[in-house]
């Protein structure tokens, strides 16, 4: 599941999401969405959101009309509302302590090398200090924006210069359908696309809201911006309350498997009562799994050796991760290079495996060790876990990446979805080749 396997996400919200009929904001939304933010910021994810709104609210804060708004009108009441729009953001969001920042952007400003390299820089640096980065078109100086915009296509940018996983477009429809669900009640929801083709382009409409200026065809465009860098986007109707955990529920009735990683014990119990009975929740790997669809199982064995044991919560998601796939695996545990004689015991044993994933921190010697003494694919995984000046799992990363010893891949650090994802692959090619 993408938004669950995503690591940095961008979040857009539309002018018809933030603000009701009358032009007054939402109140009881975004303390819902907050709600969702937090789970996800709980996660280890980053959040970052591409907000419209400012001519709405600046047009509510002067009691005027935001149809027939001529451009240089329409830029001035962007300013105005630049602060009420902040302003609600704000106490929101410090009611749940967090803490937020205001970035303008144009697209100019993400499509010029030199200026999105800033703002990139400057989003990064907000996310490493824990402070959550929220955007806005700068509608003081994009005409073009208020014209045609609304922020999807900024979105896409915004979401294509931090090199986001996933984009999550909230919309007033669940998705794109094949003509406008307002006008046709036999219109068909596609819940996939994989390719923008001519077809994909003709069911795009344009929305028909108070206060939002684009419509399908931007969000159309936004994707073929993701589409390119490499960035899931999902469409959905952010009308409802926690339009983020509905997006989540949406894709479990669909019938595809879910599997959470970096959830909590705690926040695994405020989920729960939302969740399938079937739902399985490994507390050592912090791991959730809602199977659904069956996937075909793999002949290779996939071996996932621990150093140490703060090392097992991500070797057991490597584990649950490869085995949702349809790999099987086999753990072993505290077999680091201290107590080397438990790993020269198990040798002929690893030596069974298709691939074998190493787990550990500290120094991250096991992993060429463990190269040294076997001819299979190896996926090293340092971890942040440990005492001594590991720097957060750093040293271990770069002992892992200055390894000489042949065959092993390495991922980034704790990530242990990473490496049991990539650890199936390579033992689906063995299925493929007949190799072992």
């Amino acid at each position: 599941m993408y938004i669950e396997k995503s690591k940095k996400i961008v979040i857009k919200i539309g002018s018809s999401i933030l603000i009701d009929e009358k032009g007054k904001p939402k109140k009881l939304w975004l303390k819902e969405l907050v709600r969702d933010i937090k789970l996800l910021i709980k996660q280890k994810k980053q959040i970052v959101i591409v907000s419209s709104g400012a001519i709405a609210l600046g047009c509510e804060y002067l009691g005027i009309k935001k149809n027939g708004l001529k451009v240089d009108k329409s830029q001035a009441v962007a300013s105005i509302g630049q602060i009420e729009l902040m302003d609600f953001y704000k106490k929101t969001f410090d009611k749940s302590k967090i803490k937020i920042s205001q970035i303008l952007l144009t697209l100019d400003d993400t499509e010029q090398r030199r200026r999105s390299i800033n703002a990139r820089r400057t989003i990064d640096n907000l996310l490493a200090m824990g402070i959550f980065p929220i955007v806005n078109e700068n509608d003081t100086t994009a005409t073009t924006e208020i014209k045609y915009g609304d922020n999807d296509r900024l979105a896409a940018r915004v979401s294509q210069i931090i090199s986001a996983d996933c984009l999550i477009l909230l919309s007033d429809v669940d998705g794109l359908y094949t003509d406008n669900p307002k006008k046709n009640k036999e219109t068909k929801l596609i819940k996939t696309v994989k390719e923008i083709d001519e077809n994909i382009k003709r069911y795009a409409t344009r929305t028909e809201n108070l206060y939002g200026s684009g419509g399908m065809k931007t969000k159309i465009e936004a994707a073929k911006i993701c589409q390119l860098s490499g960035c899931y986007m999902a469409i959905a109707n952010g009308n409802y309350n926690n339009p983020i955990k509905k997006i989540i529920q949406s894709m479990n009735r669909a019938g595809h498997s879910v599997l959470a990683t970096k959830l909590s014990k705690d926040n695994f119990r405020k989920l729960k009562p939302s969740l399938p009975k079937f739902s399985e929740y490994n507390e050592m790997a912090q791991t959730l799994v809602i199977k659904k669809n069956k996937h075909r199982k793999r002949t290779g064995l996939i071996t996932i050796i621990s150093a140490g044991t703060s090392d097992i919560p991500i070797a057991e998601e490597a584990s649950v991760t490869a085995q949702l796939l349809g790999s099987k695996t086999e753990t072993l545990f505290d077999v680091g290079i201290a107590g080397i004689h438990r790993l020269l015991d198990n040798l002929e044993q690893i030596h069974k495996a298709r691939v074998v994933i190493v787990v550990a921190g500290m120094e991250g010697a096991l992993a060429s060790v463990v190269g040294g003494l076997i001819d299979k694919p190896i996926i090293a995984v340092p971890t942040s876990i440990g005492y001594g000046t590991s720097f957060g799992g750093v040293s271990a990363l770069l002992t892992m990446l200055n390894s000489c010893a042949p065959g092993i891949a390495v991922v980034n650090i704790d990530n242990g979805f990473g490496a049991g994802s990539m650890a199936h692959r390579i033992n689906i090619l063995g299925d493929s080749t007949g190799t072992e």
